[in-house]
């Protein structure tokens, strides 16, 4: 019978179905598993459920779930208004903050016990929304949104755009953001040019990302990045300057900062890095001073101990912005730089002023700058006493960070210069650690106090004590300790010259 013989191929012909990954598979199972032990996200979304409202996991938690990364922030999603948002969540969590909630965020802290150990989430629930710059704005304006799908549109990158639906964990990916995070790449979920004119900062976020995760942005994206990058000026200083520290403290920083070279974003906001490629270090002439200052980064990267250190990462970044206003060309065909130490100082302070960086950090930074060459100045080792206790009182409590910078210049591939340089800083740490075991370098003061100077001066407070407080410095840093009396006979003679 023809309708048999139909339907029996019809049964032996297998059914089209969209391949599977097993890799993606493996991932869903690995969310799912850690949704499954984690009751602080299933009894949140209960309660959002038994208020009538949904309940996502979503952005960055979902992507760091699936690349094994999830710490304790979990960042959801919910149709829920900010105000129910509080309702829900006043009564259950151990603390709430309401700092975001003009931009639909309500933040809270949960504490719970979970595998034998107590933990502390770091809980951001955001109403579905959209938002956009106009074209003069640094804020963005916010609506909300009604469905998932309206939110995850809005998202900077696709390997951002998931989510998982609670408590049912229903995987949610409507513009393909897990094919894209196995193949390790940066993708908008509509057009770049769309997405970057919503908020101008998702460029340094793709630059960001690229060093964080180790990724390749989409060419299309590096276009869009190129053409609107002086879209970058109408974001806030402060927006500009923690999307930047993100990024130095990342895992790959060169990669995240050559892309905000390339794309010319850097020329908005550091514009003294892209300054650098056309200047020829000296020093090392296989290199620009451009690609010197990357690798020193690196290298004292490589130095670090524990956490990632912005100070010491800065420094290394900045040490040499000085010299493209103090190139020289010699009569015998050198280029030299002279006192670029200090005009980078002058330059990172002024730089990270404008960024809005802290006063203490911007005083760190600049001063790692201008003592980055004090170690050469000496020679190949001719240190005396005294050229070490200046270095050391100099340094103060950055003598560590200076040590890794000093340590992270030397970019030469001649390895026997190479080799000298180690071998001449490691003397000069033997004699500082030397001299700190005979007279505690790291608080040296004068051998006599203020109220002493005054005393045996018969003065008042003023200038004069000043000065020689700083006149028994100088006598100390030079000679070392010298003992009450002989302070006393080296005060009087110099009081006696100043009368």
């Amino acid at each position: 019978m023809p309708n048999a013989n139909h339907d029996s191929q019809t049964q032996q012909t297998p059914q089209t179905a969209p391949p599977v990954s097993p890799l993606s598979e493996a991932q869903r199972r690995a969310v799912s598993e850690l949704l499954r032990v984690s009751p602080v996200a299933d009894d949140l979304a209960r309660r959002f459920r038994d208020a009538g409202h949904t309940l996502a996991l979503v952005g960055g938690s979902v992507r760091d779930a699936l690349l094994g990364r999830l710490g304790n922030d979990l960042d959801f999603t919910t149709d829920a208004r900010p105000e129910d948002v509080l309702k829900i969540v006043r009564p259950w969590a151990d603390s709430v903050w309401e700092v975001g909630i003009a931009f639909g965020t309500v933040g809270c802290i949960r504490r719970s016990r979970s595998g034998g150990e107590d933990r502390e989430y770091q809980i951001e629930i955001t109403t579905y929304r959209s938002e956009a710059y106009d074209r003069t704005s640094r804020k963005p304006e916010v609506s909300y949104g009604d469905s998932i799908e309206e939110d995850l549109v809005r998202r900077d990158f696709t390997v951002n755009a998931m989510a998982v639906a609670l408590p049912e964990k229903e995987f949610i990916d409507p513009h393909g953001g897990l094919e894209d995070l196995a193949a390790r790449v940066l993708r908008t979920p509509g057009a770049p040019e769309d997405s970057f004119s919503d908020d101008p900062l998702r460029m340094m976020r793709a630059a960001r990302f690229a060093a964080q995760l180790d990724f390749v942005v989409a060419p299309e994206v590096v276009r869009a990045m190129t053409a609107m990058s002086d879209r970058i000026g109408i974001v806030s200083a402060e927006r500009v300057r923690d999307e930047l520290n993100k990024l130095i403290l990342s895992p790959h920083p060169r990669k995240g900062l050559k892309l905000l070279v390339d794309t010319g974003l850097a020329d908005h906001f550091l514009p003294e890095l892209p300054a650098l490629k056309l200047e020829r270090d000296e020093h090392h002439r296989h290199k620009d001073v451009y690609e010197h200052s990357l690798t020193v980064l690196e290298q004292a990267i490589g130095l670090e101990e524990g956490e990632p250190d912005l100070v010491l990462r800065l420094a290394a970044l900045l040490h040499d912005i000085g010299k493209p206003k103090t190139r020289r060309f010699e009569s015998d065909g050198r280029v030299s730089f002279h006192h670029h130490e200090v005009v980078g100082a002058k330059q990172s302070k002024s730089r990270m002023i404008k960024l809005k960086y802290p006063n203490e950090l911007v005083k760190e930074v600049s001063r790692l700058v201008e003592l980055h060459l004090r170690f050469h100045g000496y020679g190949t080792g001719e240190w005396t006493d005294s050229a070490v206790r200046r270095y050391v009182r100099d340094a103060g409590p950055l003598l560590d960070r200076l040590h890794k910078l000093t340590r992270s210049d030397c970019t030469t591939r001649n390895k026997r210069k190479a080799a000298a340089l180690s071998r001449a800083y490691d003397g000069l740490e033997e004699r500082i650690e030397r001299l700190q075991e005979q007279e505690e370098l790291d608080a040296i003061r004068p051998d006599l106090d203020g109220n002493e100077i005054m005393e045996i001066l018969d003065v008042k407070p003023g200038p004069v004590v000043g000065k020689a407080y700083k006149h028994l410095l100088e006598l100390r840093l030079e000679h070392g300790p010298m003992g009450r009396d002989d302070a006393v006979a080296a005060l009087k003679e110099w009081w006696s010259a100043e009368r």
